[in-house]
């Protein structure tokens, strides 16, 4: 889109492409949700998004990404990526900021359906939103959280450099669990693959710096 160039934007690695959704992608993404996140016994989330009905959640998936679109606002933003392996809508990675121009911090979070787990993906989609950040956008911190039952989460966030920032304790689907905060420098980055950004020049005004 010549007045929306975020579309154009693109994250690829060795074997992810990262993009904003088109409308098919969102479509792909709302059955990828459909299939399984997580065990049901178990919650990641602070909201607990995938407990929607099975006939509510496919909508929901498709407003969250349209609604954070739609947002969109230089000093205010949410960038939503839907995760490519294989030509297959695999998850989502999130990178956010306010007042980027101020704060040089970025928050990520993602999701990855369930039967593309345990395969590397998941630190790879983080590692490639990291490198954006920081060599893209030239932020100087990058935040994430997890709780503290959410290994696989946790060990991403170590294996790519984080250091501990402390914990909170959330109530999460009614009850108390406990989140732990991770912060990441600049200077202690360093990505297990390559990366390359594609489309940045045409939208970098749109990110706030």
């Amino acid at each position: 889109m010549r007045n929306w160039p975020l579309l154009d934007l693109r994250l690829t690695t060795p074997r992810l492409t990262l993009r904003l959704p088109t409308l098919d992608d969102l479509d792909d993404l709302a059955d990828c949700a459909m299939a399984g996140v997580h065990d049901p016994d178990a919650m990641p989330f602070l909201i607990p998004w995938t407990t929607a009905p099975a006939e509510d959640l496919p909508r929901n998936v498709i407003q969250y990404h349209l609604l954070t679109l739609a947002s969109w606002q230089p000093g205010a933003w949410q960038c939503n990526f839907i995760v490519v392996h294989d030509g297959q809508v695999v998850g989502s990675q999130n990178v956010g900021a306010s007042d980027l121009k101020i704060t040089r911090e970025v928050s990520t979070g993602s999701w990855l359906g369930r039967a593309h787990q345990g395969k590397g993906i998941g630190t790879e989609m983080r590692a490639a939103v990291l490198h954006f950040a920081f060599e893209g956008l030239g932020v100087d911190s990058a935040r994430s959280s997890a709780f503290l039952d959410n290994p696989s989460s946790l060990a991403v966030s170590r294996k790519l450099g984080y250091r501990p920032d402390g914990t909170e304790t959330r109530a999460r689907d009614g009850e108390r669990a406990t989140d732990q905060r991770f912060l990441l420098g600049r200077s202690d980055f360093v990505s297990p693959v390559p990366v390359r950004i594609h489309g940045l020049d045409a939208c970098r005004h749109l990110f706030g710096i």
